[in-house]
Order: structure tokens, then sequence, then C-alpha cells
């Protein structure tokens, strides 16, 4: 999503398609924002986008077969009922930022919207890998604040990655044993923070070509990889990237009857109102009920209760994170 050389748009570039699909398709910061702005990402816009599902015609970045008969696989069909029973709904305005902010910040946005807020939590791909105030205590404490928490793990990406800040950090030709290992440091980051089973985690995974069928088979190991070692530790996979790009890629694999495909689907398209269900790219019966989120503006500087930080705002409607006590 946000990196300090590329704030917020970093993770406008994520997504992955399925391995059938693939071959046949082939294709926030604290009181001081960072010192250059972050490039926009590959997030288009659409005009207002209807809240029902949209018809052929308005149809974009898949033509006929966005419009094609809904679910193959329903998106969530390996989740357990257990896990599931565990998971905590939220649904409402929602803020992400490179830098988890002080403890004052989260108190004087209380005064705002929001109630959601997205935090880095893990990743070699994060942009602001030192967080300064993200521990165990802080989550905790802004748990007792009333807010909800996002938690957003930032990878490997994709080997056609968009970003140029991004490829330092692509994966490798093993891309599903990759995968595999970055799924246990998820889940391992989030028990060190208290958060429990039955968390969504969120995979941030920047715009890529995923016409490029050799890449998109290879980041789609990755992804299948990574949600199935989320879900093996207890806690549901969320995948988030660009509408146009990772979102599209997805909705390609979940219709070829793909498995091992992500829970909660976080779609960035900015420039558009908000809307959860009028997302071209998605049939309106996919990742739903309660599996959606829309990213729908970035790089917006806001200030609420005398503190302001550069955010990207987003529409909830899906699984967060719990806690230990």
């Amino acid at each position: 999503m946000r990196s300090l050389t590329s704030i917020r748009p970093w993770y406008l570039g994520i997504v992955t398609p399925p391995l059938a699909v693939a071959t046949t398709l082939a294709a926030l910061l604290t009181l001081s924002p960072p010192a250059s702005a972050a490039p926009v990402p590959d997030v288009p816009a659409v005009a207002t986008a209807p809240e029902t599902a949209p018809d052929a015609s308005s149809v974009v970045a898949g033509g006929a077969d966005a419009a094609a008969a809904p679910d193959a696989v329903p998106a969530d069909a390996v989740d357990s009922p257990a896990v599931l029973a565990r998971a905590v709904q939220f649904k409402g305005a929602a803020f992400d930022t490179c830098q988890a902010p002080p403890l004052a910040t989260m108190k004087a946005w209380r005064s705002s919207s929001y109630r959601g807020v997205g935090v880095y939590f893990g990743g070699r791909g994060r942009g602001c890998p030192n967080q300064q105030h993200l521990s165990r205590s802080w989550l905790a404490s802004v748990d007792g604040m009333g807010w909800r928490v996002l938690p957003i793990f930032v990878g490997s990406q994709s080997p056609c990655v968009r970003s140029a800040a991004k490829q330092k950090v692509r994966m490798g030709s093993r891309s599903a044993t990759q995968g595999r290992t970055e799924g246990r440091q998820a889940a391992e980051a989030a028990e060190k923070l208290g958060i429990r089973q039955g968390s969504a985690l969120y995979l941030d995974m920047e715009a890529y070509n995923a016409d490029n069928a050799a890449c998109a088979r290879t980041t789609l190991a990755f992804v299948r990889a990574w949600n199935r070692e989320v879900r093996g530790q207890g806690f549901l996979p969320g995948f988030y990237s660009s509408a146009a790009s990772g979102v599209r890629h997805m909705e390609q694999a979940r219709r070829a009857g793909q498995s091992d495909l992500p829970s909660v689907m976080w779609f960035a398209r900015w420039g558009s109102r908000s809307s959860l269900y009028g997302e071209p790219s998605l049939h309106a019966d996919a990742w739903r009920p309660h599996r959606r989120i829309h990213q729908y503006a970035g790089n917006v500087t806001e200030t609420h209760g005398g503190r302001w930080l550069v955010v990207d705002r987003n529409t909830v409607d899906a699984p967060v994170a719990r806690f230990k006590p």
C-alpha cells in the first residue's frame, strides 16, 4: 500500500490470477509527513459506481467474462466454521497510513467519522518497516479506544510488480515455498502482537502485470500458499490490490474454480465514490457477505482533533482483528 518513497500508492499494485486462469487468460504518518509524495498508484478511477451489480455493458477489465455467471467456488469455501465463528465483523469507515500514529493522534482522531485503522504489522516489503509506535500495548490501547484494526502484511511482491520501489522485494521462482514461509511469518508476527486466531490478516500485493502469463502463475502460487498457511494457523487470509490488476486476477481465478483464494477482497479504485458492491472487476455475488473493503481515495491529508495525517480512505464491511486480553 504505502512506502516512504511512494507514500500510499505503494499498495495500489496488488494481485494475482489463478493457475488455470492465468494460463488460459494470459493474462499518515504521525505529525510530520514524508519528504516526498507518493506516486499515483495504478488504480483506475471510474464514474460513480452503483451499489448493485453492473450490467454487461458497464463491465470493464474483463469484458464478457466479467459479466459471466457467479461463483464457481465461494470465496470463503475453505474457511473453517470455527474460525468464521470467531471473526469480528466491522462495517464503517477506515483509514490506513504508512506509520502507525502515536496514541495521542489515535485519541484525537476519535472525533472523526473513522472507526477503523489499517496497520502494517509485518512483511519485508513494508514501506515503513521501522514502526515507531506499533507494539502489543499500542494495539491493546487502540482497541480499548474503540478502534477496529485491519492488520496488513506487505511481503514479497510479484516478479512483474510495477512499482520501482517494490522491485527489490520481488518473489523468486519458488514462489509457493516463499508464500508458505511468509504466511507463517505473518501468523507469528500477529501472535506476538496479541492478535488472536479468527482475525483477518491482509496480504498487500502491489499492482503487477497480471496479463503476463508466467508472472501471473508465479504470483498466484505465492498468494495461494500464503492463504493456505494463514488459514492453517487459524486466521482468515485477506487480499489487497489494485482493482484493475490483482483483484481482477483473483476474480478470474475464482471463476475458473481455483482453490485457496483469499477470504476477503480489499480492492483499490481511487477517484470513484465509495462503493462496496458496484466494483466492475468483481461479480456482485463474489466475496460477500461481509467480505469486501474499498479503498476509494489515497494520499489525502486530514486533520482531526488538532492532529493531521496523510491517509488512504476505505469503506469496510469485513472481518478485523481480535486481541488477547
